[in-house]
């Protein structure tokens, strides 16, 4: 006997466009998938008022970037202020630096090209549904060098030292969500090393546990930094 999750329980998604067709592409690709679907729609400028756009509680939100830059990482960040325990993926033609990086510190947890949406939209949704992130690797690995840029500079100013070659080659393998020996046989070190390693950026970066450290990355957006 299969025991089906009830309609309550299933976790929620929330489709954000300001296209109709858009929104209706979306739901016939995840149709098949476990989850409750929302959608709403928006009006694409800032004089409409998205500071006043009413949100429904959703577990995700899918998020089509076609309009102004502006107007998306307002939306991102109002989604972000008003469920700040919510996953977001953003859809959009394509990204760079300029437009992945503001997304990535309010809060996106997935960026997903256009073409790509129509193959891996599902699996990207349930990825990040269940506490991963769908990132580009070239994007990803941009941001962490530019994240560990901007907290070399904080913590030069208290003091520390800064991270190391070999500490940023381990961040970058904690990101891809490696075990230590994992690290170790990637790395070419031995697993005692990465755990030394690990330990070492834990430190430096003020957190206890390696998921600290993830969300730490991809979050961080103090000002000043």
């Amino acid at each position: 006997m299969v025991n089906k999750t009830s309609p309550a329980r299933r976790p929620t998604v929330c489709l954000v466009s300001s296209h109709p067709l858009v929104l209706e592409e979306f739901q016939h690709l995840l149709s098949h998938l476990e989850f409750r679907l929302k959608v709403e729609c928006f009006t694409p400028s800032p004089a409409a008022g998205l500071e006043r756009l009413s949100l429904p509680r959703a577990h995700v939100y899918v998020t089509d970037a076609h309009a102004p830059r502006q107007v998306i990482e307002i939306l991102v960040a109002k989604i972000q202020d008003s469920y700040p325990m919510v996953r977001q993926l953003v859809v959009a033609e394509r990204f760079t630096e300029t437009n992945a990086f503001p997304l990535l510190r309010l809060g996106a947890k997935g960026l997903l090209t256009y073409p790509e949406a129509r193959q891996k939209l599902p699996k990207a949704v349930e990825v990040v549904a269940g506490g991963g992130f769908w990132v580009p690797r070239h994007l990803l690995s941009q941001f962490v060098d530019w994240i560990l840029g901007r907290q070399r500079r904080r913590l030069a100013a208290k003091g520390p030292t800064g991270i190391t070659l070999r500490e940023r080659e381990v961040l970058h393998a904690l990101l891809e969500n490696l075990s230590n020996k994992e690290i170790a046989s990637k790395l070419r070190i031995s697993e005692r090393t990465a755990k030394f390693h690990v330990s070492s950026l834990l430190a430096k970066f003020g957190v206890r546990r390696r998921w600290d450290l993830i969300l730490l990355c991809f979050q961080d957006s103090s000002p000043g930094l």
